[in-house]
């Protein structure tokens, strides 16, 4: 049985054999065909399967088997939108706001020097592990309609977000009078430009206003973590990343592509 339909394996398996094309590969010069590669890729992704194993399965060499994964993450994050079209798609389906997040994809031990002394650069001190921060942007619903690049995961929500060129940007300009860009309080030092809640100081007490402003921030915004726990289990292969932490970004990337042509849905 394939993890996933066999629809979304043949749009896979189209996107390689149209890259193939481009690149002049030479017909029998692949151990698979563009469709059994796809296979091979759903079934690391979905069900996060032993590349030896697969190896195995594939009657390929492991060094073989880790080419084809590549080769496919690469072809798939070619297709993820851009933000700006993104939040276009979001304006034009009628939400009112949007929201961002981030999320730790977890990997193995990555011993790489921070820029601090003594941290390590993929060393997350919040979630005491070690992996790469994601930023998620969803629908009102909690349904992810775009994601960043990887981040290391050292790195506050507030950092990551700077980092990436035209983020903060991009939903700024998207913000009006009528649409929101909803944040939680890892992004305070972005409230000029995102939605975030009253902090709560230590020895001072909320008006009246903030606590019910922060009630209703909090039910509006509780659901955009629905868009991180959808994207981690339904993949089993963001559970816990064993290629390089800096692929981490085109993995995140091609799993969403696959969950829109599953759901057939893109906002």
């Amino acid at each position: 049985m394939l993890p996933v339909s066999r629809a979304t394996v043949t749009y896979v398996a189209e996107l390689l054999h149209r890259d193939q094309q481009m690149r002049g590969t030479r017909r029998g010069r692949r151990r698979l065909r563009p469709f059994d590669q796809a296979v091979l890729f759903c079934r690391w992704l979905v069900d996060a399967i032993r590349m030896r194993q697969l190896a195995v399965d594939n009657v390929i060499g492991l060094k073989t088997a880790y080419r084809y994964i590549h080769e496919t993450l690469d072809v798939l994050a070619g297709q993820v939108p851009s933000l700006v079209g993104a939040l276009l798609a979001a304006r034009t389906a009628g939400h009112s706001h949007v929201m961002i997040d981030g999320t730790l994809i977890a990997t193995d031990r990555v011993s790489v020097k921070g820029p601090t002394a003594g941290v390590n650069l993929w060393w997350s001190g919040k979630h005491h592990h070690h992996g790469g921060n994601i930023q998620v942007v969803t629908a009102p619903d909690g349904w992810p309609i775009w994601v960043s690049p990887v981040r290391p995961g050292r790195e506050h929500d507030t950092t990551c977000a700077r980092a990436h060129p035209g983020l903060l940007d991009s939903l700024t300009a998207w913000r009006d009078e009528e649409h929101a860009v909803l944040a939680d309080l890892g992004y305070e030092g972005e409230r000029g430009r995102l939605t975030c809640p009253t902090k709560h100081v230590k020895g001072q007490n909320l008006t009246e206003d903030q606590a019910c402003s922060n009630a209703l921030h909090s039910t509006t915004r509780a659901v955009a973590e629905r868009g991180n726990s959808l994207l981690k289990n339904t993949f089993k292969a963001l559970k816990h990343v064993t290629l390089c932490p800096w692929r981490i970004g085109a993995i995140v990337a091609a799993a969403l592509i696959v969950l829109h042509r599953e759901h057939d849905r893109t906002t």
